[in-house]
């Protein structure tokens, strides 16, 4: 496999760094080696082309995509709140509350929308969350990695005369 990487790579041109498949599946361990220690890779199999990279460097890629929670206080002292980027709202009596259930609210919907892929990614509405439901996706319901996925901006408290 490190012969074929030189030949390729002697190309000077990463995009002609298409690999066949039926070679990754004769050298698989060496690999994902490859891949998770060293760099990405294209796999081409019949018509069908595949990116291959390590958690690492697709949390990296993905590290852009951070949500912004718009955060209200509400005539009964309760907090709402919802994501400028999606549209997962949700109220409790305090902020750390709030917090707490769109986490839980975060890793449901991601959940969901990558069990029915096909139904929220070809959706106009719902395929721009894509990025953001994987970066979710990614800290394996950890809530205390999602909760970091996302900053508070609070409106400001309306004043009564």
């Amino acid at each position: 496999m490190y012969d074929m990487y030189k030949t390729i790579w002697n190309r000077s041109n990463i995009l002609k760094t298409i690999l066949k498949s039926t070679e990754v599946r004769k050298e698989w361990s060496r690999f994902i080696d490859d891949v998770t220690r060293d760099r990405p890779a294209l796999v081409k199999r019949n018509r069908d082309l595949v990116a291959v990279l390590s958690v690492e460097l697709l949390d990296s890629i993905l590290s852009e995509y951070k949500l912004t929670l718009v955060v209200k206080m509400e005539e009964d002292g309760s907090y709402s709140g919802v994501f400028n980027e999606m549209d997962l709202i949700a109220n409790a009596r305090d902020i750390k509350s709030l917090e707490d259930k769109l986490v839980n609210e975060l890793i449901e919907y991601s959940e969901e929308y990558m069990d029915k892929f096909k139904v929220h990614y070809y959706s106009p509405n719902r395929n721009k969350h894509f990025p953001y439901i994987y970066r979710v996706s990614l800290q394996s319901g950890d809530k205390e990695k999602v909760k970091k996925l996302f900053s508070i901006s609070a409106e400001p408290v309306k004043k009564t005369s």
